[in-house]
């Protein structure tokens, strides 16, 4: 019997109520609290949850690609931004510092010159120097390993997921002797160029709204995750939102008229949701449908701002993510960002029906693409068909299956799965390659 055939066993077993019996107070206990997550639907884990406990075989067939990923994390981290060899401008090993990704040195390395300087920009060219700076990769396996374990544990009950879920958020977050300071001051620095720089936010984009989720799922009474870990999180939370929104790296980056405002907007929003500012959550999606959606989405579903880039499908499905992910947190909070349509005929919708051809197979991508990957439409062709649209549910069938198994039904949130760089998640199942969680797109 295999290790999800087992989980599934152990959860009828612990659900099944003797003949004659109502189900009681001890009962009930054991079904969880809906998780008060801000990007996902709590509602809608809880259904998934049932699934798996009734054996729908759609739902165990996810649950066993959750459960290979939840499982190669196991033996990795925690990871913590102190243990980096380099030391940040600022002389503070608790500051992230990353370098940006299509900068290239045009001179030899040397003694005297040790990066190589001047840098030229090689846009699409992801340049491997930026890896050796592990606070990058690193984050990556932060916001992938506590968002996958997390998962696992709330669908099999597995206590070695949570407990490892909380040992990652703790030391990356919490402990005092280990944890990031929440800022972004050093991301994607240009050597002898700029110390860091304001879209150097991207680093965080979609997985740390993952990991804001992933924590939300621990509260509902995970083992290892204590009330002062969730209270120390939460800390953490209100002070990040408030640099994105007070400094001006954060000012800078809110006003970008690309994927970068999109994605700004969207942690700000998703912030303001989980550390009980809704009125600022409801605000950033109402001012995303004028400041975003009618300046970056054309009457075709054109995103022009993405298309000018070499890697323009990558970069059409990524900002996608931000705004399918906006869109839920409107939902959230009471506004509807997918049924609006701008002045121009813009909307988020009609951005997904664009990519439909491409995404299903019946047309080439007519745009520059240095690696087409169908499968990045994956997420966002669900989050539409769940939103209702028509086209979007048709295509369904079409898309092509993402590296490491389709975990929409259990993670009904749209993520970026074509990653620019290679290893940025655990070892994949068997024959298959790493899936996304690289939110380090940028310029």
């Amino acid at each position: 019997m295999g290790r999800v055939a087992l989980v599934l066993a152990a959860l009828v077993a612990a659900v099944t109520v003797p003949m004659g019996h109502a189900v009681g107070r001890t009962e009930a206990e054991r079904i969880p609290a809906v998780p008060r997550t801000v990007v996902l639907e709590g509602k809608e884990l809880l259904r998934a949850r049932a699934k798996v406990r009734a054996g729908d075989k759609d739902a165990i067939r996810a649950l066993d690609a959750l459960t290979a990923r939840a499982d190669a994390w196991l033996d990795q981290g925690p990871w913590t931004v102190t243990d980096k060899e380099q030391v940040p401008p600022s002389g503070d090993r608790h500051d992230y510092f990353s370098q940006a990704p299509y900068w290239w040195p045009t001179q030899p390395k040397t003694e005297a010159n040790p990066y190589g300087c001047p840098y030229v920009q090689r846009d699409g060219e992801r340049n491997p120097d930026v890896d050796r700076m592990t606070d990058h990769p690193e984050r990556a396996k932060v916001f992938a390993s506590a968002y996958e374990l997390s998962l696992a544990w709330y669908y099999t009950g597995e206590r070695s997921y949570a407990e490892h879920a909380a040992r990652i958020l703790r030391t990356w977050f919490v402990d005092p002797t280990t944890r990031m300071n929440p800022r972004l001051v050093h991301a994607q620095f240009i050597p002898c160029k700029y110390d860091g720089r304001a879209i150097g936010i991207i680093d965080f984009s979609q997985g740390f709204t993952s990991l804001v989720d992933a924590a939300a799922i621990l509260d509902t009474g995970a083992p290892g995750w204590s009330h002062r870990d969730s209270s120390e999180f939460r800390t953490w939370n209100v002070q990040f939102l408030d640099w994105l929104l007070n400094s001006a790296f954060g000012k800078e980056e809110a006003a970008a008229k690309n994927n970068h405002g999109t994605f700004h907007a969207m942690q700000v929003a998703a912030l303001a949701a989980a550390v009980g500012r809704e009125d600022l959550a409801r605000s950033t999606v109402v001012d995303a449908r004028t400041r975003l959606v009618n300046a970056q989405i054309a009457r075709d579903g054109r995103q022009p701002g993405e298309l000018s880039r070499t890697r323009s499908w990558h970069y059409s499905t990524f900002n996608l993510v931000a705004f399918t992910r906006l869109a839920a947190i409107g939902e959230r909070v009471g506004v509807d960002l997918w049924r609006y349509t701008g002045p121009g005929g813009g909307s988020i919708l009609g951005a997904v029906r664009y990519l439909l051809p491409a995404a299903t197979g019946a047309q080439p991508w007519p745009h520059p693409e240095l690696d087409f990957r169908a499968y990045a439409a994956s997420d966002i062709v669900h989050a539409a068909a769940d939103a209702g649209d028509r086209e979007a549910r048709a295509a369904l069938r079409k898309l092509q299956t993402p590296p490491g198994g389709d975990l929409w039904l259990l993670r009904p949130a749209a993520e970026q799965l074509d990653s620019i760089r290679d290893g940025s998640g655990p070892p994949a199942p068997a024959g298959r390659e790493p899936t996304g969680h690289d939110s380090g797109s940028a310029a």
